[in-house]
């Protein structure tokens, strides 16, 4: 009995000295997870205040009419944030209405059209698109997309609904020089394109082979297969890429700022020229001073609250489409 005991001990003894190590080895992994999260929060909340910070001075100095305000006037420090944000939005909401189609065609063809020898130079081409600088996008854009786009779209559209109430209003080109907020959100499109697509294929992808079995089993075609099986299970990550590829699209610079024209003015017009928020700072923040510089950081601080309401819309949408 006294011998059992002694086993028993030792062999407690054991455990406790190859458990030791683990514990501490876990603690440590907890604590820096824990570390890393609090470091992204701190730079989040350090960047947030540092921008809250050098923009209160044009918030003092305007109040919520650095909203509302058209004006943007060095000279006499008048600026206000509407042309930017309206532009911003716009050129966002078109890149979506053009890539998002076209980003969920090349998924479903990827996923239920292409031959399986055309598959993956398809998607490594698409793929590729996400890798090439927003800066070479701008530039194409404005040496080699801008004149075609004139000449061949903004000319013949204008002359064609010149005089027209609605549409002469929304596709008159007052001077087609081929850059415009249209011209924008279609370079936006372009590169929203490959990671919607990637996440969009990758998601239909993931379903089950059976759903899409039984759907064709029963005779449904293949619109009606992607339209009631593959849609709705990949709802959510649909949704999720879309988001992602809205928020690209509010953030772009360069790309946008080559496009878009840079004019300080609020048009009806999607082919006359613009300004987002992103392009504005990239334009004056080098020279910027005093109240001007002010206002750009208060340009940020509104990106910012675009961005965040963004997320919530995303987080909700999400919501939604997992409840149904």
């Amino acid at each position: 009995m006294t011998a059992l005991t002694q086993s028993i001990a030792l062999a407690r003894e054991s455990d406790t000295a190859r458990t030791a190590p683990s514990k501490t080895a876990d603690r440590l992994f907890q604590g820096a997870a824990y570390a890393s999260a609090l470091l992204v929060l701190a730079v989040l909340a350090g960047i947030l205040g540092s921008i809250i910070y050098g923009a209160v001075p044009a918030f003092s100095e305007f109040g919520f009419g650095f909203i509302t305000s058209t004006a943007w006037n060095i000279g006499t420090e008048q600026f206000g944030a509407l042309p930017a944000v309206v532009g911003t939005v716009a050129a966002a909401l078109l890149a979506l209405i053009i890539g998002v189609p076209v980003s969920l065609g090349i998924a479903i063809y990827l996923t239920q059209l292409c031959p399986g020898w055309a598959r993956k130079p398809v998607a490594m081409t698409i793929e590729l698109l996400a890798s090439v600088p927003s800066i070479i996008y701008g530039m194409w854009g404005l040496f080699v997309f801008a004149p075609l786009f004139a000449r061949f779209v903004q000319v013949p559209v204008s002359n064609l609904v010149e005089g027209m109430p609605v549409l002469g209003t929304i596709l008159y080109a007052r001077i087609p020089s081929g850059v415009g907020v249209l011209t924008a959100g279609i370079i936006l499109a372009i590169m929203i394109v490959p990671f919607v697509a990637s996440i969009t294929r990758d998601m239909l992808d993931q379903i089950p082979t059976v759903l899409r079995e039984s759907a064709y089993g029963i005779g449904c075609t293949t619109w009606e297969v992607v339209r009631h099986v593959l849609v709705p299970q990949a709802s959510v990550s649909i949704i999720g890429a879309i988001m992602l590829g809205l928020g690209r699209a509010l953030g772009e610079t360069m790309a946008v700022t080559f496009v878009i024209g840079n004019a300080n003015r609020l048009s009806a017009s999607i082919f006359d020229p613009g300004s987002t928020i992103a392009s504005r700072i990239a334009n004056e923040f080098n020279e910027a001073d005093g109240l001007q510089l002010s206002s750009l950081m208060a340009l940020g601080c509104l990106l910012f609250i675009i961005t965040f309401f963004v997320l919530i819309i995303a987080r909700l949408l999400v919501r939604r489409a997992k409840v149904a």
